[in-house]
């Protein structure tokens, strides 16, 4: 029998990097990242490692130097130019923590450019840190292959979205009383899709969002979703639709 490649497939350590990267340049990582290369990895001097900064695309670096809790990376040439985001922003009322963490780090994978949290009437989530679902994000992004992060926008009320938006921008929001199927409603260009909290938008905060300039609801399929759920599976749509899955 054919023998089984090995899985997963060896790769190089992928990192994000706060310093802006260069040919010739050197890179200190921080202490959690030189553990992890050092310790957790093994890694020594002249071992490659991949770095992107999230502006300049992706990079071949070296260990140059390795101390305790220190590392440094010699950067030698870009192996992948910064990638082209579909302008689409995720709009999404805070669930549970893990489950929050969990729509951060899928819609990072997705392709989001923009997450935006939304405080709606029956949003339960007391806080969000975003601190923790930026570090979400960077991770995702290193094990796909993102070379720019998406960001991720101080949480605002739905009033206040729906003020500051630009009404160029097509707003599609998942109604779960009914709206045009997905795929039929995206069209292309600049895009925000909301989604709402567990129970739904309320009777006026769904009058306030149609009320709205260039506005579409859109259905989601005839079984009800988790709140998660739904925001991936309409980024997903819209990506199929009109994104770069095309």
């Amino acid at each position: 029998m054919p023998a089984t490649p090995a899985w997963p497939p060896k790769s190089l350590p992928r990192l994000f990097v706060r310093e802006p990267l260069a040919p010739a340049g050197d890179v200190t990582l921080d202490p959690g990242q030189a553990n992890y290369l050092g310790n957790v990895m093994r890694l020594g001097i002249g071992a490659e490692v991949l770095v992107f900064d999230g502006s300049s695309g992706e990079w071949l670096a070296r260990v140059a130097d390795v101390g305790r809790k220190r590392m440094t990376l010699a950067v030698e040439r870009q192996t992948r130019v910064a990638e082209t985001i579909p302008d689409v922003w995720l709009a999404f009322a805070p669930v549970k923590r893990a489950q929050t963490d969990w729509l951060v780090e899928k819609a990072t994978e997705l392709g989001a450019a923009r997450l935006l949290p939304v405080i709606t009437r029956r949003t339960v989530a007391e806080r969000v840190k975003l601190d923790r679902l930026r570090s979400i994000a960077i991770e995702a992004a290193e094990q796909c292959g993102r070379t720019i992060l998406p960001r991720i926008e101080d949480p605002a009320t739905l009033k206040k979205l729906l003020d500051d938006r630009d009404p160029d921008r097509a707003l599609y929001f998942a109604d779960e009383t009914g709206g045009c199927r997905a795929q039929e409603a995206f069209r292309p260009g600049s895009a925000l899709i909301l989604v709402g909290p567990e129970g739904g938008f309320t009777e006026n905060e769904g009058e306030m969002i149609r009320s709205a300039a260039n506005v579409s609801a859109i259905s989601l399929g005839p079984r009800i979703l988790r709140a998660e759920t739904a925001a991936l599976a309409a980024l997903a749509a819209w990506m199929s639709a009109v994104g770069d899955w095309r």
